[in-house]
């Protein structure tokens, strides 16, 4: 393109629209629609042309100037619309059908956009391994910058595939040495220190590799937490008879024999970076106890493995323990499963529970081979360089030199106690509405939510510039059968959102721009992130977390509630070291906000708050997307009033008759001593507040006011001379 002009056309009344007219490189045409998709990465829809006329030449007047009315009028051919295009070529034909399938569409074009097809992360895992099967390896940041068939098939075979490095401890090996570890760095002496300390020894060691970046921020934690562990995850369970309770744990054996990370410890004494060790056997510690008698069986369990005070041992596989007690009261047994949350994420847990559901059905199909954990460990450890995510997060945080505390909580090595669980189904218009915006925009419902919530922390942090972490899946480059596999494949980073006076639309598409640049670090330590800022070391960066979660209703219920034949799981607790944690439970079509925060916040509150901030996105989105982010509010209709009109509520009647200072002069002779004004630490009597304002009104008056006289900016009077209160 040699030449552009824009100009605000208005052929029909009342249909005043933008037109751009091009001059391009002789020979091209240029395509009205491809146009409209690069300007809408540098400019908002407002400043969009509707149409796109080419032009051999600009018509100018004698002057040499543009001559507008000479300008002719766009027609049809000159209209930015996206109608259907069959995909094409092999790849673009392979992929849609991946598409169709996924997203249960009967057609798809090369220019539909995943999102407004009603695609989210989770998705785009399945998507991405779908993909990887068929050999259509692709950099996963493509599909959520640039969400079209064409731009995904246009990148594939720019990913980089990590070849995992394959276990060389075979199952005769005798002694293991440094040459057979990959994912470890260890000398010889290490080895064989952590490998005596293993029951059964060498025979007993299937494989020793590194940690996964949030299993080590588990790690501090679970150091950190001088009594109790927030991440020690509980399981309650109902048996109808001591049968079921076997077959329970007979059932959860199995599960643990196929995948490596059940079976695994976790070792860091004497140890220059702390590494996880696979065994071969770990059967799961059981542990049957006799109740209290006439006492509440299922909260003698509850407080006996209270996370708060109790822990697991990490040196020792399984990281889980079943204790169950006879409930005769309700006629029934009762089970508590602890399990360490350095295991397994919520997406694995849902698989741990659909794989026990297979064996207890008697009646299952062959599970496949179980995925090993280890290749999301050399994905993570072998993928983006240190010095890539470095300069990213540095990018990205190098400025903050605050941190982001809302309701000026800073504590973030908390072992969870003193924290409640708030839930607040989202309005079913409003969820609606909220997915709607989201696919006229062509973004995820989960960019909507963050910058909500970064809204919400904004309001009660007093910030402009927030940063909070939010909860990355880790399974978008998780390697092969990531969207299958157990382990702990979550990570924790921080998120920073711009609010101030940047109009809502682009806040929303900035936020979702960010959120697509951050999962190509999502193996990145949230340490390294924290210290690419200029936070200093001792202070949190954030205290508070978004964990956005898509739930299908059968992957909930197969967590909590499920129930097989004399087997009812009766619910699950989660908890983390962060006093503010916001949960949205993304169900496919309804939303649930689950906010665990500390009782003197006030989960209903922060829950209110958010609901109300995605209600006033939304409705900005609708209305006018132009305005500005910081005139949206947060305070519900019920609070607004509280505390606008009945904390206001102060009327008084008074004697009319006097003037207002000689009843505060009355008041001060007859209550001398009482506090009058405070201002930080310091008060006031309205017998000292009555002096000082004396003394300024006699020195006023030397200045020769009287009253009536207008005041002038010239005039100086001395600062003691204020009272306190006006300093």
């Amino acid at each position: 393109m040699r030449e552009a002009v824009v100009i605000a056309r208005e052929d029909e009344p009342g249909d005043q629209r933008l037109v751009a007219y091009l001059i391009g490189t002789e020979g091209v045409e240029l395509d009205a629609a491809a146009l409209r998709d690069q300007l809408l990465l540098s400019l908002a829809d407002y400043m969009l042309p509707s149409a796109f006329v080419q032009l051999d030449a600009l018509p100018l007047t004698t002057n040499g100037k543009l001559d507008r009315k000479a300008l002719p009028a766009p027609d049809s051919t000159a209209l930015a619309r996206r109608g259907f295009e069959a995909p094409q070529g092999e790849v673009e034909q392979r992929i849609a059908a991946i598409w169709q399938e996924l997203l249960n569409v009967e057609r798809v074009g090369r220019h539909d956009n995943f999102f407004e097809l009603g695609g989210h992360s989770l998705l785009a895992v399945k998507l991405i391994e779908r993909m990887r099967q068929l050999e259509l390896g692709a950099d996963v940041r493509v599909l959520f910058g640039q969400p079209t068939l064409a731009a995904l098939a246009a990148a594939v075979g720019g990913g980089r595939e990590i070849q995992v490095p394959a276990n060389r401890i075979g199952a005769d090996c005798s002694r293991i040495t440094p040459d057979l570890l990959p994912l470890a760095d260890l000398d010889q002496a290490t080895i064989d220190q952590l490998v005596a300390g293993i029951p059964g020894g060498v025979g007993n060691v299937q494989d020793i590799y590194g940690l996964a970046p949030l299993q080590a921020g588990i790690l501090y934690h679970h150091l950190a937490s001088e009594e109790g562990d927030p991440y020690v995850l509980q399981v309650q369970c109902a048996f109808s008879g001591r049968p079921q309770v076997e077959a329970f744990v007979g059932a959860l054996d199995s599960v643990i024999e196929r995948h490596d990370i059940l079976r695994s410890s976790v070792h860091w004494q004497g140890l220059d970076e702390p590494v996880q060790v696979v065994w071969r056997q770990a059967p799961l510690v059981v542990e049957q106890l006799e109740p209290e008698a006439g006492g509440d069986v299922l909260q003698q369990l509850q407080q006996r493995f209270d996370p708060r005070h109790y822990r697991l041992g990490l040196n020792r596989a399984a990281l889980m323990r079943f204790a169950y007690a006879r409930d005769e009261h309700n006629q029934r047994w009762l089970g508590i499963l602890l399990l360490h949350h350095i295991l397994l994420d919520h997406t694995a847990l849902a698989g741990l529970v659909a794989e026990m559901s297979a064996s207890l059905s008697g009646h299952a199909q062959p599970l496949g081979e179980a995925v090993q954990y280890r290749n999301y460990v050399a994905q993570a450890r072998l993928g983006v360089s240190e010095e890539e995510h470095e300069a990213f997060f540095r990018e990205m945080l190098g400025d903050i030199d605050e941190p982001t505390l809302a309701f000026g909580l800073g504590d973030v090595n908390r072992d969870g106690s003193g924290v409640e669980e708030t839930r607040l189904p989202l309005d079913a218009a409003l969820a609606r509405r909220l997915r709607e915006q989201a696919r006229q925009l062509g973004v995820s419902a989960a960019s909507l939510v963050h910058l909500a919530w970064a809204q919400v922390l904004g309001q009660v942090s007093g910030r402009d510039d927030v940063v909070f972490g939010t909860v990355l899946l880790g399974r978008m480059q998780g390697g092969e059968g990531a969207d299958r596999a157990l382990g702990m494949f979550i990570n924790t980073l921080p998120l920073r959102v711009s609010l101030g006076a940047v109009g809502v639309r682009d806040a929303v598409r900035a936020t979702h721009g960010r959120l697509s640049q951050l999962l190509g670090h999502e193996h990145a330590s949230l340490s390294l992130a924290q210290r690419c800022s200029s936070v200093p070391a001792s202070l949190p960066l954030f205290s508070s977390l978004l964990n956005y979660r898509h739930s299908a209703a059968e992957e909930v219920a197969a967590v909590d509630g499920a129930a097989w034949d004399g087997i009812q799981i009766l619910s699950s607790q989660e908890r983390s070291n962060y006093p503010l944690v916001l949960n949205v439970d993304d169900r496919g079509e309804a939303f649930e906000l689950v906010v665990q925060t500390l009782a003197e916040v006030g989960g209903q509150r922060v829950a209110c708050y958010m609901q109300t901030a995605l209600q006033g996105l939304v409705e900005a989105l609708e209305q006018a997307p132009a305005r500005p982010l910081r005139e949206l509010s947060i305070l519900p209709a019920e609070e607004r009033q509280r505390l606008l009109v009945t904390f206001n509520a102060t009327q008084r009647d008074y004697p009319h008759t006097q003037t207002l200072h000689a009843l505060f002069e009355a008041q001060a002779r007859l209550h001398p001593q009482a506090t009058a004004a405070v201002q930080g630490g310091q008060s006031l009597s309205y017998d000292a507040l009555n002096r000082r304002a004396n003394q300024l009104a006699h020195h006023l008056i030397g200045l020769g006011v009287q009253p009536g006289t207008a005041w002038r900016s010239s005039w100086s009077v001395p600062w003691t001379c204020w009272p306190a209160s006006w300093r």
